[in-house]
């Protein structure tokens, strides 16, 4: 597929940060980077696909959780270096099997407060790490 337009994947090293939200009621979902081909399968597949800065790998939401993220729309902010991913997700978005990554608040004190409920275990999203 030849793109007609890309992010300032330059700017960042390579990559862009990419904020994935709900499409159905706007939840922030979870953060986390794209390069060039992440950026172009998800265009192309309809899957989302991001960049793992600690892996150094390329991945597909959900591959190993089937957990997965259809894309409903991007959208790049106005200095080309971030995107917006709507999505619709299947099961857990957070690897921790929260809907979430944002699943804690931080109170006044600065401690952490869960403030949702967790739909499955890491166990169950990835199998027992024996």
């Amino acid at each position: 597929m030849n793109l007609q337009f890309a992010p300032d994947f330059a700017k960042a090293g390579g990559l862009v940060t990419a904020v994935t939200v709900d499409a159905d009621d706007g939840q922030v979902l979870m953060v986390a980077y794209m390069n060039e081909e992440a950026f172009r399968l998800t265009l192309e597949t309809g899957k989302v696909h991001y960049y793992s800065r600690s892996r150094q790998a390329l991945w597909k939401k959900g591959e190993s959780s089937g957990n997965m993220q259809d894309l409903v729309e991007m959208r790049v902010d106005c200095d080309l270096d971030a995107v917006v991913v709507v999505a619709r997700q299947s099961g857990p978005a957070c690897h921790e099997g929260y809907r979430s990554c944002f699943y804690r608040t931080v109170a006044a004190d600065g401690s952490l407060v869960v403030n949702a409920e967790r739909l499955m275990t890491p166990e169950q999203m990835y199998g027992s790490k024996a």
